[in-house]
């Protein structure tokens, strides 16, 4: 969730860069161990990457060079190393776009995005279930007649999948947070929406602990200030248990995951709280309690733009904040990461790029406690743009 936000999904690419693949510690932030990129002559995008059962990753997003006709949903398949083992394409005649991958307990895996070549309206929920070699087993759409697009999805402790999105085609707004529920099959058990009479989208979602969900995303209806961070928790039926702000004045999004105290961890970007007075904005990043209820608030970055797309927690309570920044590193724009302690104390920061720009999108923590990264490159690969994969050493004793 993995965070990806209306407005910065292309915030929000094969190269080997000849590491030694093994993981050590490395106090100022851990170095790259590979890079990779893939893609062809055109614009890929990768926007999550999740390790798989085999030790190796999964990456989804979008691409330009392969497919049917204009952009289609990616999907790559590595080894533990970065090399390809299989890539498959899913798509029709306009607009295909992956953004969450999640691999199911049979081993294969779940797909959620937005197409407008199939669907009743202009832009659909789009979900695809495939095997373990990514070849198609089926796949759904939901919506109406205007624009509805899935941003998560998650395979439930029920077998089936549960879908976060944006829908202008129900709800009380222009644009609301839709929340889906379907069977393992993919057919739909209940659905929600949540907003005001303005704007809201939502953009991660994970089954609690309670067996209920959370659901992290934008609001223009409710809050401080002209876009807030929106966090929603719900029962197993999607039912609101409470719902929650976050932001000053200017503009917040965000994405949230449940820590292992039964709390929240909130990442995203602030304009209203920033480093300097005058910059672009920073990384931002919220610890609650069980209620939502702040426990503490911290900002990252310097004097350019600073945005932070994924946050995971660490096996000692700890927080890895990945995104892009202006302020640091080597190019124009590169991959930012940051660790945390559990008070949201920094412990170091780490950029990676070239001389033009890179961001990331996804961030995991992997099996040998290394970091895997997804994103896209101008700097590297053989297009314009590429998926970009980056494997990093361990920081952990």
């Amino acid at each position: 969730m993995k965070l990806f936000l209306k407005d910065t999904f292309i915030l929000a690419i094969i190269i080997f860069i000849g590491f030694t693949n093994s993981c050590r510690k490395n106090e100022q932030g851990p170095d790259a161990i590979w890079e990779k990129t893939y893609g062809g002559v055109e614009q890929d995008l990768g926007m999550e990457v999740q390790q798989t059962t085999d030790g190796g990753y999964v990456i989804v997003g979008y691409t330009e060079s392969f497919g049917a006709k204009f952009q289609d949903i990616y999907i790559v398949k590595t080894d533990a190393s970065g090399n390809t083992l299989w890539s498959r394409i899913y798509g029709g005649e306009q607009q295909e776009w992956g953004y969450s991958i999640d691999q199911t307990n049979d081993g294969g895996y779940i797909i959620s995005g937005h197409t407008t070549s199939f669907g009743a309206g202009g832009s659909d929920f789009y979900l695809i279930k495939t095997d373990e070699n990514g070849d198609t087993l089926w796949t759904r759409t939901y919506g109406d007649t205007d624009f509805d697009m899935g941003t998560s999805v998650q395979q439930t402790s029920d077998g089936g999948y549960i879908v976060t999105g944006i829908t202008s085609s129900y709800g009380a707004g222009g644009n609301d947070v839709w929340l889906v529920k379907t069977d393992s099959n993919g057919d739909t058990v209940w659905t929600k929406t949540y907003g005001g009479a303005d704007d809201e989208s939502g953009y991660s979602v994970q089954q609690t602990n309670d067996g209920g969900y959370i659901i992290g995303g934008l609001t223009e209806s409710f809050g401080a200030g002209h876009q807030d961070i929106y966090v929603i928790k719900t029962d197993g039926n999607g039912n609101v248990i409470w719902t929650k702000t976050y932001g000053g004045t200017n503009q917040e999004w965000g994405s949230v995951r449940q820590t292992t105290d039964g709390g929240y961890i909130v990442s995203g970007w602030t304009n209203s709280f920033c480093v300097y007075e005058g910059d672009m904005g920073d990384f931002y990043l919220i610890k609650t309690d069980e209620n939502g209820d702040t426990l503490w608030t911290r900002t990252f970055g310097g004097k350019g733009r600073d945005y932070s797309t994924d946050v995971v927690e660490t096996s000692d309570a700890d927080y890895i904040v990945v995104g892009h920044t202006t302020s640091f590193g080597a190019g124009e724009d590169d991959i930012y990461l940051i660790k945390t302690d559990t008070d949201g104390n920094l412990l170091w920061s780490k950029t990676y790029g070239g001389a033009d720009i890179e961001w990331s999108s996804s961030l995991q923590i992997t099996s040998d406690n290394c970091y895997i990264i997804t994103g896209h490159t101008y700097s590297f690969g053989a297009g314009s743009r590429d998926v970009y994969l980056i494997k990093t050493e361990s920081d952990v004793e």
